[in-house]
């Protein structure tokens, strides 16, 4: 395992112990910039970490506890985030 895949292992483990004990995830490739982990845990808080790249991303995440990956974020797990009021402010503020 590299430097970079345990570092990202560590932290989505501590989301998964912070939110509940278990997470979906998805990846999403970035293209030069890497790929992004998506999280969304059992509590409905969500976050994300940048991998350098889709292999890694998906290394850290089977050796992650607690995490099913999905292919897709879907509605079933777009459904289970909690949104609070920065995120609604953010997104209002797209829309101006």
């Amino acid at each position: 395992m590299t430097d970079k895949t345990a570092r990202l292992t560590k932290n989505i483990d501590a989301f998964v112990r912070a939110h509940g004990g278990s997470a979906r995830a998805q990846v999403a490739y970035l293209g030069q910039m890497g790929a992004r982990i998506s999280l969304v845990g059992e509590d409905g808080e969500w976050g994300d970490q940048v991998a350098p790249d889709v292999e890694t991303a998906k290394a850290a995440l089977e050796a992650a506890q607690g995490v099913t990956v999905q292919d897709d974020f879907d509605g079933e797990m777009a459904a289970e985030v909690r949104t609070g009021p920065y995120e609604w402010r953010r997104m209002a503020g797209i829309q101006l």
